[in-house]
């Protein structure tokens, strides 16, 4: 009798934070986890600690800031020959305390090139893979942050996200240019510009492909994981209030564990096949609070907008 072969889940990032607690609630749900990862051995060790079973998640390298790791990623997990059911794009590096730009090898500002153009990059390397997905269902999703939207309180604080025109792009995007729109290095900018790049790239992949491949394409904003280690680089003093201020102000604090829950149902749940979709929680702290589809914020949802930020893109990836 054929064996049936569990589905199949790239989670980047996932040795910390939300990815971490994702990869153990679809390791629960019975798929198959690719812990791509920069650093093996924490990986390894964290995935045992959270209790995944052996067995039901695999440890690859990838550095998302380098290109040419994601490149060889790619390569690894064909040879794997494993069929690639769901990709999820969690990994993110956030450095508000920088005074000056750190570079990736590629030459680009650290933050942008790791969070936004390897993801890039990755999405459309292994679009090929999740059109031969045998599940029926292939989806792709990018995670997203409130941070990316002025319309709502935690989207507010400056600096504001600001893309310009693709300016720093258009330009190359190589010192002394370290800004999406060409401006003044700003480290806390660089991140709201990279996760508004996300949810563009998820929309602009959602136009470009959806009908022609049946992939969903989605993203998702779990809540304000205020204790997850994307604050590591920040003063220990915020590392304490922040998540107090979230929990008790806000109202937006979601544990890392809730979190990875939802991004496992935007994963694997039925109901969460919409593509397109930009998911959040109501009264995101509660267990059973409802998801709705939220509207994304104005530089978010521009098509001219997301072209324009998908052509300079895949000319600065080598596409």
């Amino acid at each position: 009798m054929e064996q049936h072969q569990p589905s199949t889940v790239v989670i980047t990032g996932a040795s910390s934070g939300v990815g971490l607690y994702a990869a153990k609630a679809l390791a629960k749900r019975g798929w198959h986890v690719v812990m791509a990862c920069r650093d093996l051995p924490k990986a390894e060790r964290v995935a045992q600690e959270v209790g995944m079973a052996p067995g039901s998640y695999t440890v690859m390298h990838l550095d998302l800031g380098d290109l040419s790791s994601v490149r060889q990623f790619v390569t690894t997990f064909r040879d794997s020959g494993k069929s690639l059911d769901a990709l999820v794009c969690n990994a993110a590096i956030y450095m508000p305390l920088l005074k000056a730009p750190l570079y990736s090898p590629d030459g680009y500002e650290l933050s942008v090139a790791t969070n936004h153009l390897g993801h890039f990059l990755l999405c459309n390397l292994m679009m090929d893979d999740l059109k031969h997905s045998g599940s029926g269902d292939p989806r792709l999703v990018i995670l997203g942050t409130v941070t990316h939207n002025p319309d709502e309180l935690g989207g507010k604080i400056p600096p504001r996200p600001d893309l310009g025109n693709f300016e720093g792009f258009e330009a190359g995007f190589k010192a002394p240019i370290t800004m999406i729109n060409g401006k003044a290095f700003e480290p806390v900018k660089a991140y709201k510009d990279s996760k508004v790049c996300n949810v563009l790239t998820m929309r602009e992949l959602h136009r470009r492909y959806h009908d022609a491949t049946g992939i969903t394409f989605s993203s998702l904003y779990p809540g304000c994981v205020a204790d997850t280690p994307l604050f590591r680089n920040h003063y220990p003093l915020f590392q304490k209030i922040f998540p107090w201020f979230q929990k008790n102000i806000t109202g937006g604090y979601v544990s890392q564990e809730l979190s990875g829950e939802r991004v496992a149902i935007v994963v694997a749940d039925p109901d969460y096949k919409q593509s397109g979709a930009y998911w959040s929680w109501g009264n995101r702290q509660k267990k059973d609070g409802k998801s709705f589809v939220q509207t994304v914020s104005p530089q978010a949802r521009d098509d001219e907008k997301a072209q324009r930020m998908w052509d300079t893109s895949a000319k600065l990836v080598g596409l």
